[in-house]
């Protein structure tokens, strides 16, 4: 691994020629520090920037007109963020960092440089968009489709997903609230969720960490499909 993780994650879906991984990692020349509970964008301001996450974890949210939150994404290292800069003037959420964090922004006319260069970034970038996409709409489903339990357990499964845990063990990094805010749920209803989800001997609980015990049965409840294992980018042309 490089220290430019964008690039690295894009290597992941695609091989990249060396001029391609150099080109994307120039996205994060920059680097900007973000305090816990501190804002990269707000929504319905002007956008100007994007931004690649280095180090921490961050999350995307709306603001309801009842005054409730809705949380859209949980961002880990490598994510791309205000990818929504492509096609509106104005910020369409707000991102707020979770953890001490540090980002790399970049203007967004740098998005038209890169792929008018390297067409397959392009491509990649529209696949990295679709696979972010697909894992919202997931969500959705499962808030209108699944029993709180089902949710929790999908979000506990999406977050050691991301956290690139070699074992069954993360650290959570969320608060119940903030997982109430992701399902639709109560904080109240998480802390009873997770109390089940422990005592029928799915997850294990300690000093902030999640412990999976039993990762095909909590997989069954979560009703969790890995979409991780079906991406397909066998279309895009190899590099030159």
């Amino acid at each position: 691994m490089s220290d430019h993780c964008f690039a690295d994650r894009i290597a992941t879906l695609i091989p990249l020629s060396a001029e391609e991984h150099a080109a994307i990692a120039r996205l994060e020349d920059r680097e900007r520090p973000v305090r816990r509970n501190g804002m990269v964008m707000r929504e319905n301001e002007r956008l100007t920037e994007m931004f690649v996450l280095r180090r921490g974890l961050m999350m995307s949210y709306m603001i309801l007109d009842d005054g409730s939150r809705q949380i859209l994404r949980f961002h880990f290292p490598g994510d791309l963020m205000g990818l929504t800069g492509l096609a509106f003037a104005k910020s369409q959420e707000t991102i707020m960092a979770l953890t001490e964090s540090v980002v790399c922004p970049f203007e967004r006319g740098h998005v038209s440089e890169l792929v008018a260069k390297h067409p397959r970034i392009g491509m990649a970038l529209m696949a990295f968009d679709q696979i972010s996409r697909v894992g919202l709409t997931d969500r959705l489903a499962a808030v209108g489709r699944t029993s709180a339990k089902a949710r929790v357990a999908a979000l506990l499964l999406e977050l050691r997903a991301r956290s690139s845990t070699r074992d069954g063990s993360f650290a959570l990094g969320v608060t119940q609230e903030e997982i109430g805010d992701a399902t639709g749920l109560t904080a109240v209803h998480v802390n009873r969720m997770l109390r089940q989800l422990e005592e029928e001997n799915l997850i294990a609980r300690d000093n902030g960490r999640i412990t999976v015990v039993n990762d095909q049965r909590l997989m069954r409840t979560a009703k969790y499909v890995d979409r991780q294992a079906r991406i397909d980018l066998g279309w895009m042309p190899p590099a030159a």
